[in-house]
């Protein structure tokens, strides 16, 4: 039973990604004690990583926004691709041999 995820599931999450607050990242770095109830209701779905060095404080990596600005262009020209040049072809084979039906069902 796995989980199945759609093309508008992906897209949203590259916009939360694109524009999602760094809050609750934020927050991260001034709690002094971590607890891991408080953590999980933190939003750090735009953090990529965190590490706490040896010699002490926090880093917090974030998700790249402008890569999942490109990724969410990328997928907005496939949905609005043009047809391939022979699809358009056929199309316009289709369209005269149903007009030269058309008149010769008029005559």
């Amino acid at each position: 039973m796995g989980i199945t995820i759609t093309q508008e599931d992906i897209e949203k999450g590259y916009e939360k990604i694109a524009f999602g607050g760094i809050a609750d990242a934020v927050k991260l770095l001034f709690i002094e004690e971590l607890k891991p109830g408080s953590v999980k209701k933190l939003d750090l779905f735009t953090v990529s990583e965190i590490k706490k060095p040896k010699g002490g404080g926090m880093e917090i990596k974030f998700f790249d926004r402008i890569k999942a600005l490109q990724c969410l262009e990328n997928m907005s020209r496939k949905d609005s691709e043009p047809e391939s040049f022979y699809e358009a072809i056929l199309k316009g084979a289709e369209a005269i041999e149903n007009s030269e039906d058309e008149k010769d069902d008029e005559l």
